[in-house]
């Protein structure tokens, strides 16, 4: 095995550097799964803070941990939540894209129908309430 001394190592910002100069794989994947959170983001915003059109309508956060972000800190915490796991799914999916390209993008697809998922039932209930 051959041994390197520290100056012919890369350093971890140099290693960074040439990934990102190279480009990303599945770039627009990420992109449309950061637009689809970006949307399910503002749709949760408005239901919350304008709810229905009569008095008695009135929604609520769901699932129990955005919940707790959300009652515990405010909804800039709930956005921050939402959006460091957007991070991590997108991290992720890039480390498998780097030996399984395919099955990254399969990830990446499905997590993006999930969440354009959750938008249009959110649609739907601005809708019905409206």
């Amino acid at each position: 095995m051959k041994e390197m001394s520290h100056d012919q190592r890369r350093s971890a910002f140099r290693t960074l550097y040439l990934m990102l100069r190279q480009g990303l794989p599945l770039e627009r994947e990420t992109a449309f799964f950061i637009l689809a959170s970006a949307l399910d983001v503002m749709m949760t915003w408005y239901l919350l803070m304008h709810g229905g059109s009569d008095d008695r309508t009135w929604f609520v956060e769901s699932n129990p941990i955005p919940r707790y972000f959300l009652y515990s800190w405010g909804f800039d915490a709930l956005v921050y939540f939402k959006f460091a796991i957007v991070a991590v799914v997108a991290v992720i999916c890039q480390i498998i894209a780097r030996s399984k390209l395919e099955v990254a993008r399969r990830v990446l697809n499905f997590a993006t129908i999930v969440v354009t998922g959750v938008v249009i039932y959110s649609i739907v209930l601005m809708v019905r309430h409206t």
